[in-house]
Order: structure tokens, then C-alpha cells, then sequence
């Protein structure tokens, strides 16, 4: 019979299965989830054969989804190869894209697995079943009972903002920026996003000058329409309202207004487009100071267009500026004057950059830092309100992110972390960047992770482009789901029994104090770790 040349396993949603090896993680039988929560885990399976047409079978009360999790390279490991928590120090096959597990099948001799999403609104313990079938034989099963605790998560307190990138967009689909359908991509994925905890979306008022090459530019994306005339600077703001209403749809309730200045410096002026008695073409650019007297003009115009028109549908305070992103101290004073055209003609309107130096922040020239996660602690230590952080591809051995080449729980750890220190929002660069080093061309993302070596496997995007503008969402974003969720359950326990001994619940059996660069490398001691909250929430409630 053909079950019995397979063997199956239950796993955490924090293993990851390699197809060359047995799983190193151990069996689950459980797991805890509060009341509309996203819970998760695993069933991996082998054979010696190799069977098309197998069939996944889900049997239980609670809303269940069933993945297939795919496989794509990961040939740029991390830039430090002697990390010990590294699952790969060479190109390998990861588990990372989570397709539909519509029709399923079995190549001799590798592990394969699904992935399980579970929710549900009513309190109890529910057993979820897992059947593989080749016609009319189940192959392989596996069950685990999720405990649903009788609590509701609040509400995510946390702004999030993962780099939304609409040229990509444009890009792979080949369709025109703001044709309708590019408008319904853009939905799509604008959902996806805030179903996974992004709750900030980078807005491009005009094109980000992000990752693009000195001279070179990327796609037009800019939402407001621009006319130049004689009499001075004319704006249409319609596109820009349909982008909050869209955004907003899709519950969608900060917005970061793009950099008005280049990166890495405020050296330069983004790509501006304007209709003009010459035609439709861009009036600023790479060959435009950032202190160009006409720049202010035009920005002075603009934030006479802008100021109102956000005011009007009561998003002022949620709208934050960008400078240029991750100056050095080197040129503060270029980043001071282009700061200062701002504060000026922005006047209530935050102001927060991508910055890791605390000298640089304390010459007072933003209103809110974004340090690195490795680079977090003089901000801390010098009791910096309302912090941010953010990681990309420069890390240090111990810090969270989310590498196709971590584990599991070097990303969902964020969470804990997040909360002990009172973090109040997170940025990370690549929600979907398709493009290579610069933004100089297209890679094709189910083979290319690394923007062709320009950064670790998994470091530009947390979605692939599936068919019909619709995102294919990755293992790793699951994973840091669950990492804010983490930390909104320990803000209900918070509330519920005091910080003091919330954070004595959440580091219970951590051989030293939880940091930004002690991330826990136990799977097991964090799913534990939220099985014990759970508990006290459910105790004190």
C-alpha cells in the first residue's frame, strides 16, 4: 500500500522543514491562540515514492486554511556567515511561498509541508485534523487541539510600515500606473499588507527616491498631478484622494508621505513631473540641489495644495514626513537645511528618518528617530519618546529579522522585544521591491531573493506576485504576524496585571534579560512563553 511509505509529522508554525532532511524540530500536540487570532502550524510529510494528484483534507470546527509551502533560493546567506543560528551558510532551497495546497504531490525521498492557519471568535478546545489522500486512501494524518482562550486581542497599537513599492507593481504585471487595473493590484496588495499588521502605507506623492541610481530614475508613480505655468505651480489632488480612500478601504490608518529629498544624503531633489507649455516632463531631478531656490518654490506651493487637503479629511496627524533617509553624520549639515525647508513649510507635521546615530538625533533636526535595531540602544538609554526602530540587510550577530536563512524565531521574537521596550513603531524597507541593486532592472522574484547579491535572501520582499494581481504571501510573513501578535497579547496581560509582572511572565526561563541582540533562539521557550500569557490572561480576566 502506498501509506505505508509515508511518515508524517506535526510541527510548530516556527520549524522550518528542509526537503533533504527530517525535521529537527520536535512534535506538537497543541497550541493557544486567543479569540480572532491567527493561530498556525505545520504537517510535513515524506515518501520514497513519487505521487501527483494528492489531496489535503481539513476536518474541524474553527476556520482553517490550508498552504502549500513552495520553495525558492536563497543563494546570499547573510553578510555574517559565522552566526551560529543560520539554517544554511550556501545557496539552498528554503520553504518560503504559501500557495493554495489545491492539488499537492510527493517527489522520492523529500520532506514536503503544509502550513495550517486556524482562527476562531468562540472560546474552547478544538481538535483540527489533517488528512492527505491519494484517491480514495488517506496516505498520511495528523491532528493537534487548539486552545482558543476566552479573551480578545485589542486592537494593534503599533504603527507598522513595510515598504509599499507600486512600480514593482507596475513592473511585473505590465500594466499601466494608475490604469484601473493597476489601481485593483494595488488594492489587492494594499490588503494583504494590512491583514498581516502593516497599518502605515508609504505614500508616493512623488516618485521615492529610494534605491535609485545617481542619474538614472525609476517608474513615474507620483499620485499628485502637477501643472507649471507662468503665473508659478498648480496642483490636482484627485489621484492622492483616491490613494487614502483605497488605502483606508482596506483599513489602512497611517500614511508616510515619501522623501523630499534624496538618500543617504538630501544631496538632491526626488524625480518631479509636471505638465508644462513644453509638454509633459521632469522639472526636478538628480540635477537639481536640494537647496535650488525654485525646489522651495515648488514645495511651498505644494504644502499650500497639501496642508488643506489632508486637514479636510482628518488626517493630518496621521500623516508623517520623510527628509532623506539614513543620513550620516557626515552630512548633517546638508540634512539640516533640507530638514529645516520642511519644519518650515510643514509646520505640526512629524518628521521621522531612518537614523542610527544618536549624536546625529540630538542636534535636533527630526522629530522622530528611527534607529536601527542594532543600533537602538543609546536611544533607549537616553529615554528617546515614542521610538521607533527598523531592520534591513546591516544587522549584528543576536537581532531579529526575517532572512530566509534565520529561524523562524529569530523573526517572530521581534514582538517580544517590541513590547519590552516600549517600541511605538516599525519599519522595514522591501514589502514587494522586485527590482535589482538600484533599481536599475526587474528580477523575477521566485528565483531571484537577493536582488541579484545585493542584499540576504528575503531582505527586499515579504510577498510574490501571484497571478491575477493577486499577492502570494510568504511563510515569513506568517511568522511575523504572529510577532505582533505576541505583542498585543502582552499589552491585554499588561492591562490586566501590571507591566512588572507581565514582563516576569514573558521572560520566565531566559538564561539572561531579553535585548534587541539577545534574541531567543528556542522555539519552544516562545511558544511556551505565549501559552503562559495566555494562561494569566485567561486567569485575571
Amino acid at each position: 500500500m502506498i501509506k505505508e511509505s509515508f511518515e508524517s509529522v506535526v510541527l510548530s508554525s516556527l520549524a522550518r522543514v528542509f526537503p533533504e532532511e527530517r525535521p529537527k524540530h520536535s512534535p506538537i500536540e497543541g497550541i493557544s491562540i486567543l479569540k480572532g487570532e491567527f493561530g498556525a502550524f505545520q504537517f510535513a510529510f515524506s515518501t520514497s515514492m513519487h505521487i501527483h494528484g494528492l489531496k489535503v483534507r481539513l476536518t474541524s470546527e474553527l476556520d482553517a486554511k490550508v498552504f502549500w509551502e513552495d520553495l525558492v533560493p536563497g543563494k546570499f546567506p547573510s553578510y555574517d556567515l559565522g552566526d551560529p543560528d543560520l539554517l544554511r551558510r550556501v545557496p539552498a532551497l528554503y520553504p518560503d511561498i504559501l500557495r493554495p495546497a489545491e492539488s499537492i504531490y510527493a517527489l522520492p525521498g523529500q520532506w514536503k509541508t503544509l502550513w495550517i492557519e486556524v482562527c476562531s471568535d468562540k472560546a474552547g478546545e478544538y481538535p483540527v485534523t489533517v488528512e492527505i489522500s491519494y484517491g480514495d486512501e488517506v496516505v498520511a494524518c495528523g491532528s493537534v487541539t487548539v486552545k482558543v482562550a476566552d479573551a480578545v486581542l485589542p486592537p494593534q497599537s503599533l504603527i507598522h510600515t513595510n515598504w509599499f513599492h507600486t512600480d514593482c507593481l507596475s513592473t511585473y504585471y505590465n500594466v499601466e500606473v494608475f490604469s484601473e487595473e493597476y489601481w485593483r493590484i494595488t488594492e489587492e496588495y494594499m490588503r494583504c499588507a494590512r491583514d498581516h499588521g502593516v497599518n502605515m502605507i508609504l505614500t508616493p506623492t512623488f516618485t521615492p527616491a529610494l534605491d535609485t541610481e545617481v542619474g538614472h530614475e525609476r517608474p513615474t508613480v507620483q499620485l499628485v498631478d502637477v501643472e507649471k505655468t507662468a503665473e508659478g505651480y498648480r496642483f490636482n489632488l484627485d489621484k492622492l484622494g483616491r490613494w487614502f480612500d483605497t488605502a483606508q478601504r482596506v483599513g489602512i490608518e497611517y500614511f508616510e508621505i515619501a522623501h523630499f529629498f534624496t538618500q543617504w544624503g538630501a544631496a538632491h531633489t526626488p524625480k518631479v513631473m509636471a505638465h508644462t507649455p513644453d509638454g509633459y516632463r521632469r522639472i526636478f531631478g538628480w540635477e537639481t540641489d536640494a537647496l535650488d531656490p525654485e525646489y522651495k518654490s515648488f514645495l511651498a506651493a505644494f504644502a499650500r495644495a497639501f496642508i488643506p487637503f489632508v486637514e479636510e479629511r482628518g488626517l493630518k496627524e496621521r500623516c508623517y514626513l520623510h527628509v532623506s533617509d539614513e543620513p550620516s553624520l557626515k552630512i548633517f549639515d546638508d540634512y539640516a537645511a533640507a530638514s529645516a525647508i520642511i519644519r518650515e513649510l510643514f509646520p505640526g507635521f512629524v518628521i521621522m528618518d531612518a537614523i542610527s546615530d544618536y549624536e546625529f538625533y540630538s542636534k535636533g533636526t527630526m522629530d522622530l528617530p528611527i534607529p536601527s535595531s542594532s543600533s537602538i540602544d543609546p536611544f533607549i538609554e537616553n529615554g528617546v519618546e515614542g521610538l521607533w526602530t527598523y531592520y534591513c540587510c546591516g544587522v549584528k550577530r543576536g537581532v531579529s529579522n526575517r532572512f530566509l536563512s534565520y529561524p523562524s524565531v529569530r523573526n517572530r521574537a521581534l514582538g517580544i522585544q517590541l513590547y519590552k521596550f516600549n517600541i511605538k513603531g516599525f519599519l522595514q524597507w522591501g514589502h514587494n521591491f522586485w527590482y535589482g541593486v538600484k533599481s536599475l532592472y526587474r528580477i523575477d522574484p521566485f528565483a531571484d531573493t537577493d536582488g541579484n547579491g545585493s542584499w540576504p535572501s528575503g531582505d527586499p520582499f515579504m510577498v510574490y506576485p501571484g497571478e491575477d494581481g493577486r499577492p502570494l504571501v510568504s511563510l515569513r510573513f506568517k511568522v511575523f504576524r504572529e510577532a505582533l501578535q505576541d505583542m498585543r497579547a502582552l499589552e491585554l496581560l499588561e492591562s490586566l496585571v501590571g507591566r512588572e509582572k507581565t514582563l516576569s511572565i514573558l521572560e520566565e526561563g531566559l538564561e539572561t534579560p531579553l535585548a534587541f541582540d539577545t534574541t531567543p533562539t528556542d522555539d519552544v521557550w516562545l511558544t511556551d512563553m505565549r501559552a503562559r500569557v495566555n494562561k494569566a490572561i485567561t486567569e485575571n480576566s
